[in-house]
């Protein structure tokens, strides 16, 4: 107040001096304690420290090896003085002494001390025990340790002693009295700020007012509180009525004698009772009391320390009921909105997202939602109009209801809306169209009388129909139907729909868009997926292939026939699924075959793969230098029905499978490569095992998509893999039904290659083998050889033109190459001729020119053979050729 100067609050004689004063008092006695304490606490450990260094390191000085035998020595002191000395100064001692029986020195860090006596107590280490003790010696107060020195039969020879003064060891004195002080210190700077702090907070909350001053406030707050026009009630901890203003009175129609009596005494309703009782927080609660909309606010007058009890305000909100209505319905129209941006699109199905569409539609906003599409739309294409009548040839895709006896067009039916009708109209005009009464609206029943009383008998009254229009395409119409129950559509419901249809249009048109693409690659992937395996007699084949649901991927299989009877199995697969993954496949499935016209071994194949991989990824790197990795594994292999033998090499690729013919599932241990594109990066060679199945065995080959589940582990799938495979005496196609019933996992998100190759070895009757001598005489004995083999098999009509090939071909091994020189014969589906020997030049096909004495010997090969080659060995080369069969 003016004129009135407030006392002091940090005075001596207020609270907040007295209170601050007894705590410098307690502050300071605590600092006095520590001080004291950590003075003999200091002094104490350095006695300690003393004891124990010393006695450690006389302990340690008289069980060193080879002291005794330096005390029994001619010389001890010029021996132990060097060694004591060093054990001092490394130690960080005063004194090192070595002594005899007797107490005479050998050692000291003063030289003239040696021989003389040494000062302390010996008696108790003669008879074996440790001395500890304090003394004054040359050096001065010292802590001394005094060990016996005892020989291999356990006698005393001597004495060690070693000594530390007190006064270096160091304590924790020095440094924790700054500490202490500092947390003194900081102790006295709290407590003073706390005073402050509060002496600062009694002046802000009495404001310096004396009695008077509190008592004419209190009445200004009274007359403040009764004049306002929002209720106020205090209730107590006990839910009685402290005070309630006049506002308050009126609003809940409170008694006269409110003020003490208990809330539920009051004739109030059940809810406000139960409100003001409970005396938790509460924000804006709307309340209905009689006629009247209360709007509750409450809050706890016990949160910052006061009493226990309630403050509770009350607003009369009854004028805002119809747009309290109004906002629900919006908050209900925007529920719907967001529930349908979760369920509408959550697959690329055309079918399903309408499904979804009528399935949200039907849960608040209509009764039966349907939903008709331009049969285009289910193909992937773009829609057309029938603008030259006007109607809408559309088919009805999902019918989302309760009930299933509706008379509703069926999912699945093509219907054709008239012209006059709201689908039509919907549809051609692209925009909404209402109809609140079905019963008044003449339009609608053009189109079929008969139907459309039935959908009225039914009890639908009210329509919005929507189109579906999405990017400038009109894709389809979405129609809302209603019942009595939930009254006609209005101009609000026309909104939401449009507003669902939109968002549902967007997600059709997605999915439509990736139909479209899915479509087309997979058309590609399956022209370039072999139309059918090749004939040949090594294998008893079966195959499957199962595209990913998520999209085409890059999964291969093949069959590729070599010379000698050979056939190459390979399974593939490309990292990522559309149309690049697939055009990648189409690439490496053509390089493969082109690779194995050379008859290159399974490892070497790899590795050109891995080059051609490595060069697409190059020429796939983006204008910033960054490659987009292809990613790609291979599975290759060879088997031979000659020799029984299968040379497989993997590339990143899960391992083949072989099924014996009693049952028994293996997995050899093919040594795996890197991945293709990666050999080059981190290189590592690939390498071949050679596997030999029993005649009759089913090697079968997969890609991973077939064993990998989605947390991308393949241990339960090879578990199961193995199981299914298990069973003697199926054929391919049997084995392959027997895995896909099993496998792949659930959710299959990748593409599945399934290739099952049953084993059969060429017949010991079927293979005819010489080694010749290496001289051109050889020649007419292979003739003859060969000609009495081909009349053995029936051949007669082949004799003259094998004689004629074999005798080119021998002897070009015999001019040109080296021994030893093989002929082979083997009958299969066509006669195979193969000649080999140790050289590894080829030969060559070219045009001899007339004047030429050679060169034509190849060519007349060539005329007279289907097919014809050179296959490198580890031993040579073999020059094969074929001839079919008459």
């Amino acid at each position: 107040m003016p004129g009135r100067r407030p006392r002091p609050m940090t005075s001596a004689r207020s609270v907040a001096g007295q209170m601050f004063l007894l705590q410098v008092l307690i502050v300071l006695l605590l600092v006095v304690a520590a001080v004291v304490t950590l003075l003999v606490q200091a002094r104490n450990d350095r006695f300690d420290g003393a004891r124990g260094r010393s006695l450690a390191a006389a302990e340690s000085f008289a069980h060193a090896p080879g002291l005794v035998a330096a005390m029994r020595g001619p010389d001890p002191p010029a021996v132990l003085q060097p060694r004591t000395e060093a054990a001092r100064r490394q130690g960080g001692l005063d004194f090192i002494v070595v002594m005899n029986r007797q107490g005479i020195r050998y050692t000291h860090p003063l030289p003239s001390e040696i021989g003389k006596h040494f000062v302390g107590t010996i008696g108790p280490s003669l008879h074996g025990a440790v001395t500890i003790e304090v003394v004054h010696g040359p050096l001065g107060e010292e802590t001394q340790a005094v060990v016996p020195v005892e020989d291999s039969h356990g006698a005393v020879v001597g004495m060690v002693a070693a000594g530390l003064k007190v006064s270096r060891v160091s304590s924790a004195f020095n440094r924790q009295l700054p500490v202490i002080l500092g947390a003194g210190a900081g102790a006295l700077a709290l407590a003073m700020g706390s005073t402050a702090l509060v002496s600062r907070r009694l002046r802000r909350q009495t404001h310096g007012l004396g009695p008077a001053e509190m008592t004419r406030m209190y009445e200004h707050h009274d007359a403040v509180l009764h004049a306002v026009r929002e209720g106020v009630l205090i209730v107590s901890g006990d839910d009685r009525v402290l005070l309630a203003n006049d506002e308050a009175r009126r609003l809940l129609s409170l008694p006269e004698d409110a003020e003490g009596r208990h809330v539920t005494d009051l004739g109030l309703d059940a809810q406000m009772a139960e409100l003001l009782a409970a005396h938790r927080v509460v924000s804006d609660a709307v309340v209905a009391v009689g006629d009247r909309l209360l709007a509750v606010n409450n809050r706890p007058t016990d949160r910052g320390g006061g009493p226990p009890g309630s403050v509770a305000t009350l607003r009369d909100s009854t004028e805002l009921r119809q747009l309290a209505g109004k906002a629900e319905g919006a908050r209900s129209r925007l529920k719907q909105l967001y529930d349908a941006s979760i369920a509408i699109g959550t697959t690329l199905d055309v079918r399903r997202t309408a499904e979804e569409l009528a399935e949200v539609a039907t849960r608040r906003f209509a009764r039966f939602a349907t939903v008709d599409l331009a049969e285009a739309v289910l193909g992937g294409d773009e829609p057309s109009v029938l603008a030259n009548t006007g109607s809408a040839r559309l088919r009805r895709v999902a019918v989302g209801g309760s009930g299933d006896d509706h008379p509703l067009y069926r999912a699945g039916e093509v219907v054709t809306f008239a012209a006059p009708t709201p689908q039509a109209t919907g549809f051609v005009s692209g925009r909404a169209v209402l109809v609140p009464d079905l019963r008044e609206a003449a339009g609608w029943r053009s189109q079929d009388l008969e139907r459309t009383q039935e959908v009225l008998d039914y009890g639908l009254r009210s329509l919005i129909t929507v189109p579906l229009k999405a990017r400038g395409l009109l894709l389809g119409i979405v129609n809302f139907w209603r019942g009595p129950e939930g009254g006609p559509f209005e101009g609000d419901d026309l909104s939401l729909a449009e507003e669902l249809a939109a968002r549902a249009a967007v997600c059709v048109d997605n999915a439509r868009r990736f139909t479209r693409e899915h479509a087309m690659a997979v058309a590609l992937q399956h022209s370039l997926l072999p139309r059918g395996l090749p004939e040949q007699s090594a294998l008893d084949i079966d195959h499957r292939y199962l595209p990913a649901q998520a999209g085409v991927g890059g999964d291969w299989y093949d069959l590729i026939p070599l010379s000698g009877a050979r056939v190459a199995l390979v399974v593939g697969d490309v990292v990522g699924h559309g149309l690049h993954a697939a055009a990648t496949m189409g690439r490496l499935r053509t390089a493969v075959q082109n690779f194995s016209a050379l008859d290159l071994p399974p490892e070497e194949v790899l590795g050109h793969l891995d080059e051609l991989v490595s060069h697409i990824d190059q020429e796939a790197a983006t204008p910033d230098g960054e490659e987009d990795v292809t990613g790609a594994t291979c599975l290759y292999a060879i088997y031979d029905p000659v020799s029984g033998t299968c040379d497989v090499a993997r590339a990143g690729h899960p391992p083949p499978a072989v099924v014996a013919p009693d049952g028994t599932v293996d997995f050899p241990a093919v040594p795996v490569g890197p991945p293709l594109g990666l050999g080059s990066i981190s290189g590592l060679p690939y390498e071949a095992a050679r596997v030999r199945p029993a005649e009759g065995s089913s090697l079968v080959l997969y890609t991973d998509g077939l064993v990998v589940d989605r947390q991308g582990g393949a241990d339960d799938g090879v578990r199961i893999l193995a199981r299914a495979l298990a069973r003697p005496g199926r054929t391919p196609a049997e084995i392959c039904d027997a895995v896909l019933d099993v496998l792949p996992p659930a959710g299959q998100t990748d593409d599945v290659a399934l290739l099952v190759a049953r084993t059969r070895l060429l017949g010991r009757d079927r293979v005819a083998e010489w080694e010749l001598p290496f001289e051109p005489s050889a020649v007419a004995q292979a003739r003859a050889d060969v000609a009495d083999q081909l009349a053995r098999w029936g051949l007669d009509e082949m004799v003259f033109t094998t004689e004629l090939v074999l005798s080119e071909l021998i002897t070009n091994a015999i001019r040109y190459a080296s021994a030893p020189v093989r002929v082979r014969l083997l009958l299969d589906r066509a006669l195979i001729c193969e000649v080999s020997d140790s050289s590894s030049t080829s030969p060559h096909l070219r045009y001899a020119a007339a004047e030429d004495e050679g060169g034509r010997g190849l060519f007349l090969v060539a005329q007279l053979t289907e097919r014809w080659g050179t296959r490198y060995t580890p031993d040579g080369k073999v020059i094969w050729t074929e001839q079919a069969l008459p």
